[in-house]
């Protein structure tokens, strides 16, 4: 990688294992013994196939789920042994997610979706400027006041994006981001990231079932049933 900013460690991943109990007794197990370190501003790609672990290990990482075993430190902090009040702030101040379903405010505009996010991060100064410089890093500056309906689905993910990075959060999660696109409209969202982990300095850690993304990232963790396979 050869930059120096990526030797900073953002985020940890030691030795975490995911049970979940079944039903009718017994148990199944997500994600076994999973160990890996993603450097501060890099686009990290966690690929597999479906039902492979990709989203739950996300979820542990983005502290929306807490791991059987094994801890998550971000920034050198155990994400663990934060109450639920540190885990919702972290999620709120630090944190951007990009999910599948673009999931905007359907009687907002892009402009007021964006800011919605910098206002539930508690930031009051300067929010027009920033979401402004969002949207256009995005490629919307022209569409800033058309509502969802009238956008198609890679310009509402490009506003569910701007939305995530307008609070300048530390990371990124991206889960299954491109899944609703057709393949021009997913090279373009995710050069889109790999630009950002340059121009705001932001880790992204994005998954992927796409065979064609799955080299877009500086850092690669493979899974299969559970089971980390390959860290590139």
């Amino acid at each position: 990688m050869g930059n120096e900013k990526n030797t900073k460690i953002a985020i940890e991943i030691n030795g975490i294992n995911r049970i979940f109990p079944l039903a009718g007794g017994g148990e199944f197990q997500a994600l076994y013994d999973i160990n890996a370190k993603v450097p501060e501003g890099v686009l990290t790609i966690l690929k597999g196939r479906s039902g492979s672990g990709k989203t739950t290990l996300m979820n542990i990482v983005g502290a929306l789920d807490q791991p059987t075993s094994g801890t998550i430190l971000i920034g050198g902090r155990d994400i663990g042994k934060m109450s639920d009040k540190e885990r919702e702030e972290l999620r709120r101040k630090e944190f951007g997610f990009v999910f599948q379903a673009v999931s905007l405010i359907p009687t907002m505009n892009a402009f007021q979706n964006v800011e919605f996010s910098m206002r539930m991060a508690g930031i009051k100064e300067g929010r027009k400027k920033r979401v402004e410089e969002c949207l256009k890093m995005v490629g919307l500056g022209n569409r800033m006041h058309h509502m969802p309906s009238e956008m198609s689905g890679g310009e509402q993910q490009r506003v569910a994006i701007a939305r995530a990075i307008a609070h300048r959060p530390r990371i990124i999660f991206a889960d299954e981001p491109t899944a609703e696109l057709d393949s021009a409209m997913a090279a373009e969202v995710t050069k889109l990231f790999q630009e950002m982990t340059k121009k705001e300095n932001v880790t992204i850690v994005m998954t992927t079932h796409d065979v064609g993304l799955q080299g877009a990232g500086e850092m690669v963790i493979e899974l299969e049933s559970g089971h980390q396979v390959a860290q590139e």
